[in-house]
């Protein structure tokens, strides 16, 4: 990653974890994936921008395995997903090969272009939910 692309990182990750996540967390019709800590084993609950597609949920992530969610995802895959207020559970899958630029083009257009303008190594998820 460039020098200019680890300050954005490290900006808009500190920003994400201290200001917007603990309140879009609170908010009713947020999405949230839940993963458990790789270290902790704690719950560790993120919000993301996504669409269910039948039993898949698709999202895309900004910093790809930089990012602690998809680490946990990577050493744990079994995940919870807060769709309207509903959780369910899924496996979740980290897809490189996927093109994660077509992809936001499916996914609902303000969150992907959020994604899209602060993110520097975009990866596609996919969860293939169980309930």
């Amino acid at each position: 990653m460039s020098r200019l692309g680890e300050v954005k990182f490290r900006v808009v990750t500190t920003v994400q974890r201290w200001v917007a996540n603990p309140v879009s967390r609170r908010l009713p019709g947020q999405i949230l994936v839940e993963t458990v800590g790789r270290s902790s084993g704690l719950p560790r609950r993120t919000p993301v921008g996504g669409r269910r597609e039948g039993n898949v949920f698709w999202f895309v992530s900004e910093y790809g395995d930089k990012s602690q969610y998809v680490r946990n995802i990577r050493a744990d895959p079994r995940v919870r997903v807060r769709i309207r207020g509903t959780w369910h559970t899924g496996t979740a899958h980290p897809l490189p090969e996927d093109d994660a630029r077509a992809r936001l083009r499916t996914l609902p257009r303000y969150n992907s272009a959020a994604v899209q303008a602060f993110g520097t190594n975009l990866l596609t998820i996919r969860v293939d939910l169980t309930d």
